[in-house]
């Protein structure tokens, strides 16, 4: 489900590829392939060995990059961002991959995450003199690195890495090295793949699978990979106490056909959340729907264990352009009709069973039910939830409303079953959602239980201004 007023938004996709002939049309590729991880803007950096060439711009993938535009990034190494703001706003100077020049020569970065000590590592940069061209906590690093007084570059971003906070996956690029970092939690995804001789960096391996490249590992927590002509080099840079993958990567962020988190697929383990949630919440119904596009797995799954039908009885147009222009005469739920559509001759007359993967505050959720019973004819409608009530908001790199906007902070479920006017709503219960990973305790989950594992500054105002 992409409804933009209830739901969360991850903030970045990042590509890279070295030693290729055609390595920014490959990273074009892999953004395109990354595209659900953002829309707001979307860049690629390419290196001819001598020197880097940017071409960024707001909007999405292949409205940016025409061939003109990619013949003007040559060379055999690129990197490339897409990107959905958290912290810094949608600014057109807020794109990445971010480019300077500085004593060693030239450093392009993309980053995947948030810092959340940005704003004091800023203000002590700023003191010592430091010029920011951006809002992003991403231009954090750059700062950093250029600061350091190593005389190795790989000791330079080691240096800033210890100094940073947050979560990251990083692509650095130089004018013949690519470096890739994951923070020592392994917050984000990153992996590593392999095409026709060249190395491949993304977060998520459906970009590897439309360029046709292997997907050999992921980059593990802490660890830095240098990628240069002479092959590859890793080192284990930073160290945590635990891991904390997100889990709402496989409950929302991550495509279905994407492997991540140690080749784990998301298709199949939001499959297992649907299949658990019928275990734990049974209901007489007659259909079990999604809510399209992130709930079709869940669905898929409840339908499957409770042996109830299937259907798409909610439809999505995927076409809705940024720049759509609403009817002046009011529609009543206009937001969502635009989305969604009820097919009447399959709910008429029906109980139906609507799988969605969360509810944020709850309009939407509201929307979709009234909508199934006024347009769709529906019963009954059943809200099923393929997920635990989220209950904080995340600091990590998700742009998340505050607590007081979380409607499960502040409500029972039996008052959001209330107020969204569904006949029933059921939550996965959060022990049930760990069954479906493989070693739970390797997962950040306090968005449902307040248990963050990252410590983050103690000054609300630093928290008012990064979220």
């Amino acid at each position: 489900m992409c409804l933009a007023e209830d739901k969360f938004r991850e903030e970045c996709g990042v590509c890279g590829v070295f030693g290729h002939p055609e390595a920014a049309n490959l990273v074009y590729l892999g953004l395109y392939a990354l595209q659900h991880r953002g829309q707001e803007s979307a860049g690629i950096c390419s290196s001819d060995e001598k020197q880097l060439h940017l071409e960024k711009s707001l909007g999405l993938v292949a409205d940016i990059f025409n061939e003109k535009r990619l013949k003007r990034l040559p060379g055999y190494a690129a990197i490339g961002h897409n990107r959905y703001s958290t912290a810094g706003g949608n600014n057109p100077k807020n794109a990445q991959p971010i480019l300077a020049n500085y004593s060693m020569g030239q450093l392009a970065i993309a980053h995947n995450g948030n810092l959340v000590n940005a704003f004091e590592l800023r203000k002590r940069l700023e003191d010592q003199g430091a010029i920011f061209q951006s809002t992003s906590d991403s231009e954090v690093f750059i700062h950093l690195i250029a600061h350091s007084k190593e005389p190795e570059l790989r000791d330079r971003i080691i240096e800033a890495l210890r100094e940073v906070s947050g979560s990251y996956s990083l692509i650095l690029q130089t004018e013949k090295k690519i470096y890739a970092v994951r923070d020592p939690f392994g917050v984000r995804p990153l992996c590593l793949g392999r095409v026709e001789g060249a190395y491949v960096v993304a977060s998520e391996t459906c970009a590897l699978d439309l360029i046709g490249a292997t997907y050999d590992r992921d980059i593990e927590p802490g660890e830095m990979v240098e990628i240069s002509a002479n092959g590859i080099e890793t080192m284990q840079a930073l160290s945590a106490p635990r891991k904390a993958f997100c889990i709402f990567e496989f409950i929302y962020f991550a495509r279905p056909d994407s492997r991540i988190f140690g080749g784990i697929t998301v298709n199949m383990v939001r499959k297992k959340q649907g299949r658990r949630l019928a275990i734990e919440n049974p209901v007489d119904a007659d259909l079990v729907i999604p809510v399209p596009d992130s709930g079709v797995p869940a669905a898929l799954g409840y339908s499957e264990q409770s042996g109830i039908p299937f259907e798409f009885g909610l439809i999505r147009n995927h076409y809705i352009g940024r720049t759509f222009i609403e009817p002046k005469q009011s529609i009543r739920h206009f937001g969502v009709k635009i989305k969604l559509n009820p097919v009447r001759e399959l709910l008429e007359g029906k109980r139906v069973i609507v799988v969605d993967d969360s509810i944020v505050r709850g309009t939407t959720s509201k929307k979709i039910v009234k909508m199934l019973r006024e347009q769709g004819g529906a019963a009954e409608v059943h809200m099923k939830i393929s997920s635990p009530p989220t209950t904080g908001p995340c600091y990590y790199g998700i742009d998340t409303p505050t607590r007081q906007e979380l409607i499960a902070s502040s409500h029972s479920v039996e008052e959001i079953k209330r107020y969204t006017t569904a006949n029933s709503l059921s939550y996965l219960s959060q022990e049930g959602l760990f069954t479906t990973v493989p070693n739970p305790e390797d997962f950040c989950s306090a968005c449902f239980d307040g248990s963050y594992p990252i410590s983050f500054p103690g000054q609300k105002m630093q928290l008012e201004l990064l979220f």
